[in-house]
């Protein structure tokens, strides 16, 4: 499925991101919509989250130990 704006979306990797821990994470803003990625594999399959959504898995994940 092509996500609008998917082409032309500005990845950032998460400062979270470890140097060579291999578990990296890329998001871009897609105008009201959060795209997630394996930075990777930029070429695969990604997620798209509404912000509301996205803000709801960051504070879960950051209540995890």
């Amino acid at each position: 499925m092509n996500t609008p704006g998917l082409s032309q979306a500005q990845w950032r990797k998460s400062t979270y991101s470890g140097g060579n821990e291999g578990e990296c994470v890329e998001i871009a803003n897609l105008n009201g919509r959060i795209a997630i990625r394996d930075s990777k594999s930029p070429h695969t399959c990604h997620v798209t989250l509404t912000r509301q959504d996205f803000t709801a898995l960051l504070g879960r994940l950051a209540s995890q130990p």
